[in-house]
């Protein structure tokens, strides 16, 4: 499930949403069911969105379940259910009419009962209900010719504000998620040998400095991660091999890790972003973990959370037993606002000769 919270923006139009879905979850969604939050003074402020596949007919009830659970986190006021499927028309039973007798509906209408049906547990009303298929939207409740299975309404023309309002704020839309997971694809081929072998000699040789002094090794992994960190502005070459070796073992250190999520609260944040990205991309498993979860972090604080989640998937996939992107994908789960991540990581934060003093 992906759960993205969005800058805030108001809606006018059920179009509107329509066409922003992608920028509010960071892709482009192919047979998915999404929930939007509405809320605010007006009750047209979106916020949090929360995505799932289609579930195969009859066994929509508790993936919707799950869904309304997330979505209730962020108090809406109303959800707007959103169906984006290129599925053909159901064929209804024509009631009068002899058996066999059918007109065209739209499809997933059993989805679209479970998720109202799911909301209203939770005393969440469903402010309208939407299918989004090839260039064109149509409201299951809407009675009108336009709404009929063989109409719809072409999607809005130009940029949406939710959509601009997303890019503002750094988020990339994607085709398809599998083009969020081929960013942080391990490199391949005899370039991912040599890097490998290269990283672990370094962290062999690494080791044994840390047995002599650990607090002298971690203030001096440290420094190298703030050094490497300021070749990945705008315009910074290329990080070598032996950079990412060096980043990657300093992040071994729960210290100096905890210390680097900082980098994403403040100007380096974009810097952060790239180191992360680059060394998720090269470190051998299960080094790759730490720097896959501080993405996580990165992507969570600027509200991709369809980002983050694919970045905590290949942090336990490299680490199962990770416990910091464990607990990072616990409260992307319970759809923990960006606000209040930031918030406990300057409450937390320290200075790194107080943190080395600690350890």
């Amino acid at each position: 499930m992906d759960d993205t919270p969005r800058p805030e923006v108001r809606i006018s139009q059920l179009g509107e949403v329509a066409a922003a879905l992608p920028a509010l979850i960071g892709f482009h969604p192919h047979e998915s069911v999404l929930l939007v939050a509405l809320g605010g003074e007006s009750g047209r402020r979106v916020g949090l969105t929360v995505r799932a596949d289609l579930p195969v007919r009859g066994t929509s009830a508790p993936a919707t379940r799950l869904l309304a659970r997330s979505v209730a986190t962020d108090d809406p006021a109303a959800v707007v259910v959103a169906v984006v499927s290129e599925a053909p028309d159901d064929l209804l039973p024509l009631p009068g009419q002899p058996p066999g007798a059918t007109v065209a509906g739209l499809p997933h209408r059993d989805v679209v009962h479970d998720a109202v049906v799911a909301l209203a547990d939770l005393g969440i009303p469903v402010a309208d209900a939407i299918l989004v298929r090839r260039g064109r939207w149509w409201s299951y409740d809407c009675p009108e010719p336009c709404c009929a299975p063989a109409a719809g309404t072409l999607l809005p023309g130009g940029v949406p504000e939710l959509t601009v309002a997303s890019v503002a704020s750094g988020v990339v839309v994607e085709r398809h998620r599998a083009a969020l997971e081929e960013r942080i694809a391990r490199i391949p081929g005899p370039a991912a040998a040599e890097m490998e072998a290269l990283t672990w000699r370094h962290v062999d040789r690494r080791a044994r400095a840390a047995q002599a002094d650990r607090d002298a090794e971690a203030r001096r992994s440290w420094d190298t991660v703030v050094r490497v960190l300021g070749r990945c502005g705008p315009g910074g070459a290329r990080l070598s091999d032996r950079d990412v070796a060096r980043v990657v073992w300093a992040l071994a250190d729960v210290r100096v890790r905890d210390r680097a999520l900082t980098f994403a609260l403040g100007d380096d944040a974009a810097a952060a972003e790239t180191l992360w990205t680059e060394c998720t991309r090269r470190a051998p498993a299960p080094l790759d973990a730490a720097p896959a979860t501080l993405l996580a972090v990165s992507a969570w604080l600027r509200g991709d959370g369809a980002m983050a989640n694919v970045a905590l998937e290949r942090a336990l996939e490299s680490r199962p037993t990770y416990t910091f992107a464990q607990l990072l994908a616990q409260g992307l789960a319970a759809c923990l606002p960006p606000r209040e991540l930031r918030a406990m990581i300057t409450a937390t934060a320290q200075d790194p000769d107080e943190v080395w003093a600690a350890g």
